[in-house]
């Protein structure tokens, strides 16, 4: 049956089933699913439509954020290598920007860095060439393969970037790491101590203790792994596992020291 039976040939309800499947056309690219949707959603209106939103977005709005990271966690422990598959796979039918980023992330988390640090800067080209997101991505994947310098300097073609105050939360983190990997000790100190107000979770405690051991600082780095220590009594499960691997970061450069 066709649009206009389906809709008992009301041209507002058509217009509302257009604008419906556009939006959802969007959303399948932008999220970067199987393009075999956009033929259902697109040829088989409204009910096409019905049938993503109902099997794809309402579980995604349904789902807190904690419950979709848990999944995510539960998927990557089970097949460590599925993302990056899906993400490749999406990538080679429509390289979007989007799915570049998807596909060099899934590619850090395989600790292919090298293949991460490609696919930022390919993405991070024309419109996109200062986009904060991407040009942390690469940097932090400069880091591990132990490039600071040039780590530090994507981090200053973020707007803003020759200074602290405006980078995001991460991109402190990491211009605190790549200050310590070239020696400027009190540049990376300032940074690892606004890092620490600013980023959620244990990374960059750890990363600051760690620093401070590294540095003669420690009684502090003593302090900062006593405090993670408590914090970590009150977490549980993956979380508790997330924050004990810093912690343990930060007590092996103390026992280095």
């Amino acid at each position: 049956m066709s649009t206009l039976g389906l809709l008992g040939g009301s041209l507002p309800l058509i217009g509302l089933s257009l604008i419906f499947s556009i939006a959802l056309a969007v959303h399948v690219v932008r999220t970067g699913r199987e393009l075999f949707w956009l033929w259902i959603i697109l040829i088989f209106q409204p009910l096409g439509g019905l049938v993503y939103f109902i099997a794809i977005v309402l579980p995604e709005l349904t789902r807190g954020s904690g419950a979709r990271k848990l999944e995510q966690t539960a998927r990557a422990a089970l097949d460590p290598a599925r993302e990056y598959r899906e993400a490749k796979r999406a990538c080679e039918d429509t390289p979007t920007v989007r799915n570049q980023s998807r596909l060099a992330g899934a590619a850090a988390e395989l600790g292919r860095f090298e293949e991460a640090e490609q696919l930022y800067a390919q993405a991070a080209q024309g419109i996109h060439a200062e986009d904060p997101a991407l040009l942390l991505g690469r940097a932090n994947a400069l880091l591990e393969l132990g490039r600071p310098q040039d780590a530090l300097d994507v981090i200053q073609l973020i707007p803003g970037g020759e200074t602290i105050d405006p980078l995001a939360p991460g991109a402190v983190l990491a211009l605190a790491r790549a200050h310590e990997s070239l020696g400027h000790t009190a540049q990376a100190d300032t940074a690892f101590a606004e890092a620490v107000q600013r980023v959620a979770g244990f990374e960059a405690f750890g990363r600051y203790a760690a620093f401070m051991a590294r540095n003669g600082r420690k009684d502090e780095a003593r302090a900062a792994v006593a405090d993670m220590d408590k914090r970590l009594t009150k977490l549980s499960g993956h979380f508790r596992k997330e924050g004990k691997r810093w912690r343990d970061l930060a007590a092996k450069a103390l026992s280095e020291a």
